[in-house]
């Protein structure tokens, strides 16, 4: 083998080590880019399986929250519904009152209501007919027992309303009516009514 030979063939063997060499190093290196966005990848993946599962946990916990707020304010209309029921219930049973218990409770009313045991009582034109004279005589009693002044008079004119009374001294009303009863006692005890009704 001649010097030229030699070198060429030196070339040529330096020149394979080195494509292998660089081939080893490309091999490498791809490797490595390949390894890191494998990596990189995996990453990103169980990031986006991460915040998918917050996103569904928090989707949950809204619709949760709504549905404990759709359930609680069914409940409560429902609570509302039943107190005003019994409200109703109760008005239709006084609404209902005649005879001797609605005297009884037409002079329960006056006397309760009288202050000076002076007043005047008065009653729809019905009730006036009906119930008048006893009502009085009754209320008056009712005073009379409890030792305050005896003195209430059936007024001569008849209120226009229904069930009930207004005891009246000067120009001092106190209404006395079912109706208003039962408004003030829908403002005053519709709580102690569902306490009671859902014990």
């Amino acid at each position: 083998m001649n010097g030229i030979d030699k070198i060429t063939a030196r070339i040529e063997t330096d020149a394979v080590a080195d494509a292998a060499r660089i081939a080893s190093q490309t091999k490498e290196q791809c490797d490595a880019i390949r390894a890191e966005g494998e990596k990189k990848a995996q990453e990103g993946y169980w990031e986006k399986v991460r915040q998918g599962v917050k996103s569904a946990e928090d989707r949950v916990q809204r619709l949760a929250k709504t549905a404990d707020m759709e359930a609680r304010k069914s409940v409560l209309s429902f609570k509302q519904s039943v107190v005003a029921e019994a409200f109703d219930k109760a008005e239709a049973k006084l609404n209902a009152l005649e005879g001797d218990a609605y005297v009884s409770f037409l002079a329960a009313l006056a006397a309760r209501a009288a202050v000076t045991g002076t007043e005047q009582i008065v009653l729809s034109a019905d009730d006036k007919a009906a119930y008048g004279a006893q009502t009085i005589a009754q209320a008056n009693a009712a005073l009379k027992a409890a030792g305050k002044t005896a003195g209430l008079t059936l007024a001569e004119q008849a209120g226009s309303f229904g069930k009930g009374l207004v005891v009246r001294q000067g120009s001092v009303s106190v209404n006395c009516t079912v109706e208003a009863l039962m408004a003030q006692a829908r403002e005053d005890m519709a709580s102690d009514v569902a306490a009671e009704l859902f014990a």
